[in-house]
């Protein structure tokens, strides 16, 4: 191939140069007795400077493939699978909850979650520039990283909170199981089955005004909770200790690459697992236990014919898979060009989905000890979300015998898988920043180092706006609108379509045989062109036309700047797009046509050369000096 386009003139190499597109892959490595004919459309070769793309070529890869599941697994595993799948899986029928959710993981969870890895380990680019496939939606890359960059900012208080609870499990007894400290108030009670008698927990409080002495900690000592959105209130000193704690973690993580974050994610990824467990064992033995995993799994039939379970389900999904983040691309990126990412997709969607229902148990039997132990029902302590976290299980663990321990286990648990979900997000970010800046540029002269330095400061000064009295609001606007199930539905939407349709799905089954060895089942294509856009944009509507206003604990009602303030957040990914496809076909030159057919030219690496088929031309890209309006644009995005 390169002596064919050496002689065409297209390109040019020296035979020193001639080192970096040999084939990735030895004739030892990765061999199959069935192997597809590579072949790759014709598309733009990316020569440019020989020095940069010899840094592309020598792009780094994981030590082991182990190194990639644990890291998937560590990202995709997260918090939302401990504190959301079991909340919704009660609500919505119990068991018959498995249903919908696992009709969704088959239509919706793994075809996506397997484009994006295998588009990630395909252009072995991250971000924006992985999306050379079809260079005309490179907004979809900035979209992610607008979406993953929100994500890495607010998502890391809840490891705060968790650090701060931490410090807090080590006194017996713990600090939120009794009244009498110095932010408790006169209304503070312990034992609600002696004031309540026979009312629900709900109407008690409604009635009697009577707060539990673990509300009053989370809101008056961790949050210091202010009035409102507008009453910023002081800093929390303590909170911003934890929240530079948590921060100086995660740099020390990532600063030099999957390299080390591919050491760490063994113990981020595995040591929750084991927590959980113990937790499972020692919740079990626990009285009232057996009826909260009943009522856990109970059977609702009546639930299938709900329009908010399927809803529900599908929306569960798009947040526990993190598809739409850009990350799971940025993971799959640094694998090797043969690498199996077909067996990985359904490795991976079947420890995600094992963990959220295994999670069930776990929550669900403590929540039946603590309701026996109060003596309401169990729908009175359920809780879904912070409420899980920091109210609910908190007092359930004070009711047990060595409360200490049992806090301590739980909150480890909490920071560490939240943890790898977090540095891995913030892994991914910084590869998109990487691989999109000029190597000429001031940020992209820079050592790795300098520019996680730099990313992880600029996420640390937003979140101070979040240990104020007023954060937690702040929050819920972050968590609410900026990686809602709207924005991620919208990714996931376009995805499909432009490597379906825009790309071509039989083309792209194609490029995958050229990695794996054969062609995934036809079903992934039939996912990719239909079923799941069909099921994403119908999902987007739905939350669209029943859109409600964002209202925080069922009382305070955001005013109406702060909910413009939270749709400027969600539209600053979803308008990525189109504003990106407008710009490229103004600045382009030529009829309608030409333009979309040149700006749909994928742009193929140097690693590409070798399935080019020698009767294909392949196209020069323009020179950098021509690309600087382009490259301002996507920065300043």
């Amino acid at each position: 191939v390169i002596s064919i386009l050496q002689r065409s003139g297209v390109y040019m190499i020296s035979n020193s140069e001639a080192e970096v597109a040999r084939p990735l892959v030895s004739e030892t490595e990765g061999s199959s007795t069935e192997v597809a004919e590579p072949r790759l459309g014709t598309g733009l070769i990316d020569t440019g400077d020989p020095a940069t793309e010899l840094g592309h070529s020598e792009r780094q890869t994981w030590s082991r493939q182990m190194d990639f599941i644990m890291s998937c697994v560590g990202f995709a595993v997260g918090l939302g699978n401990v504190w959301r799948f079991p909340y919704l899986c009660y609500k919505n029928g119990g068991g018959v909850f498995l249903i919908p959710y696992l009709l969704m993981v088959f239509v919706g969870g793994v075809p996506v979650f397997f484009l994006e890895i295998a588009l990630g380990q395909f252009m072995k680019q991250g971000g924006v520039a992985t999306w050379n496939i079809a260079p005309l939606f490179k907004g979809l890359g900035l979209a992610s990283m607008v979406i993953v960059f929100f994500c890495n900012t607010y998502y890391i208080m809840v490891l705060v909170w968790g650090l701060y609870f931490l410090a807090h499990s080590f006194t017996s007894p713990l600090p939120w199981a009794t009244c009498g400290h110095e932010w408790n108030t006169v209304n503070c009670t312990t034992n609600f089955s002696r004031v309540c008698l026979n009312q629900s927990l709900a109407s008690c409080l409604e009635h009697t005004g009577l707060r539990s002495s673990v509300m009053e900690f989370w809101e008056r000592k961790v949050l210091r909770l202010s009035g409102g959105l507008d009453e910023v209130g002081d800093i929390n000193g303590y909170l911003v200790l934890c929240l530079l704690a948590t921060w100086v973690i995660v740099y020390f993580c990532i600063w030099k690459g999957v390299k080390s974050a591919g050491k760490v994610v063994y113990f981020t990824a595995v040591f929750p697992y084991l927590v959980l467990v113990v937790l499972f064992v020692h919740g079990v033995s626990l009285p009232g236990a057996v009826n909260g995993i009943i009522y856990y799994l109970k059977p609702d039939w009546s639930k299938l014919s709900e329009a908010q379970v399927w809803i529900d389900a599908a929306t569960q999904i798009f947040f526990s898979y993190a598809i739409g983040l850009g990350a799971l691309t940025a993971l799959g990126s640094y694998n090797r060009f043969n690498n199996n990412c077909y067996q990985d997709a359904f490795i991976l969607a079947l420890i995600n989905s094992g963990t959220s229902f295994f999670a069930g148990f776990v929550v669900f039997s403590v929540l039946g000890f603590m309701a026996a132990e109060q003596g309401v029902d169990i729908s009175n302590v359920a809780e879904s979300g912070p409420g899980l976290a920091f109210i609910a299980y908190p007092k359930a663990v004070s009711l047990m015998p060595l409360a200490p321990l049992w806090a301590a286990l739980f909150f480890l648990m909490l920071l560490v898988l939240g943890l790898d979900s977090q540095f891995v997000g913030v892994e991914g970010f910084i590869t998109g920043i990487m691989d999109m800046l000029p190597p000429k540029s001031f940020l992209g002269s820079q050592r790795r180092e300098v520019v996680v330095a730099i990313c992880c400061f600029t996420c640390f000064t937003i979140d101070l706006s979040m240990v104020t009295q007023g954060g937690m609001y702040v929050f819920q606007l972050f968590d609410y609108y900026s990686a809602s199930g709207i924005t991620l539905l919208w990714q996931a939407f376009w995805e499909c379509v432009v490597v379906a349709w825009v790309y071509g799905a039989d083309r792209f089954m194609d490029d995958v045989a050229c990695m794996i060895g054969y062609r995934p089942l036809p079903y992934m294509k039939w996912c990719w062109s239909y079923v799941t856009p069909v099921v994403c944009m119908g999902v987007f509507m739905f939350h669209v036309v029943n859109y409600k206003r964002l209202v925080y604990n069922a009382v305070y009602v955001y005013p109406w700047w702060g909910e413009v303030l939270g749709w400027f957040l969600a539209l600053s990914s979803m308008l990525c797009i189109p504003l990106t496809v407008l710009y490229k076909l103004l600045h382009c030159k030529g009829s309608l046509r030409e333009r979309w057919q040149h700006l749909t030219t994928p742009v193929w690496g140097r690693h590409h050369l070798e399935f080019l088929p020698p009767e294909n031309e392949a196209r020069l890209l323009p020179k950098a000096e021509e690309n600087k309006n382009t490259l301002l644009y996507e920065s300043v995005i």
